[in-house]
């Protein structure tokens, strides 16, 4: 059965997902406490509701893309308040690690299913529906939005029971604001070496589009040490060898520049061990 799909927060992500749904050959409402985006999703072919308990009783499956944890309980709240039977609420919004569980054991009190689902890609993977959805939760329940999901993403990935999607997605940002630390280092030494910071980032884009990036990496289903009889072993070993040459050149350079390189030297001595190989000294 094609579920019929509400959606409160049309904000700068939310509203190109909503706008995916609405082109989908999915029912859609919507609601949001500002006028400008609900009349675009009108004109797109969505209908609109008068309160979040209204919308509730309307539809099956309910998005919730809102600012943060408060707005997402207040939003459950009355969603709960006048939910019609078998609703469904996934959460996109990112929430602390704790807050999937509790939301969904009050709404469990009331026949509400939860899952967490927040999305990876920003508002340029809304528009053009490749986002990637992690969701946390029963089967049943992540299987009651997929139809949703898979209407504004190009990948869903079940990631495991409730908040599980949002353990995912933090795991996910802890690597994405660690590198954006890490570009703003390469900057900083790249400027003082007189070099084109806009070229620097040209290359950086062209060439992570070819290698993957820091996700190259991560084809191993644990973190545990490498024996040395295993096919990933070689290939780490290659990457470290590579890392780390480039990386004591690299930091030379900044010595020479006298330029603070913080990143730099922690990867140079956490290299090995985060790609399960020995260090140096273990060897």
């Amino acid at each position: 059965m094609t579920p019929v799909v509400g959606f409160v927060g049309l904000g700068a992500i939310g509203k190109p997902m909503a706008l995916r749904l609405a082109a989908s050959e999915l029912d859609v409402v919507v609601f949001d406490v500002v006028a400008e985006p609900v009349t675009e999703l009108v004109g797109a072919g969505a209908e609109t509701a008068g309160s979040v308990a209204e919308l509730a009783g309307r539809v099956d499956v309910l998005c919730v893309m809102v600012r943060d944890d408060d707005q997402v309980r207040d939003v459950l709240g009355e969603a709960i308040g006048g939910a019609r039977d078998g609703l469904t609420v996934a959460i996109h919004s990112t929430v602390a690690p704790d807050t999937p569980d509790a939301l969904a054991d009050t709404a469990a009190r009331h026949g509400v299913r939860v899952v967490d689902a927040p999305v990876s890609g920003g508002a340029m993977g809304a528009a053009d529906g490749t986002l990637a959805i992690m969701a946390g939760g029963s089967e049943d329940a992540v299987d009651a939005c997929r139809p949703v999901f898979d209407a504004m993403a190009g990948k869903v990935v079940h990631a495991g029971p409730i908040g599980a999607g949002t353990r995912m997605k933090l795991a996910r940002n802890l690597l994405h604001f660690i590198a954006f630390t890490a570009a703003t280092e390469a900057q900083r030494l790249a400027e003082a070496a007189g070099l084109d910071l806009l070229e620097l980032g040209s290359v950086v884009r062209h060439t992570d589009t070819i290698t993957g990036g820091p996700g190259s990496i991560m084809h191993r289903p644990t973190t545990a040490p490498l024996d040395p009889d295993d096919f990933w072993y070689g290939v780490f070993d290659h990457v470290r060898a590579l890392g780390e040459k480039d990386l004591r050149f690299a930091i030379g350079l900044a010595d020479d520049l006298g330029v603070d390189v913080p990143l730099a030297r922690h990867a140079l001595d956490r290299l090995a061990a985060g790609l399960g190989l020995p260090t140096r000294e273990d060897a």
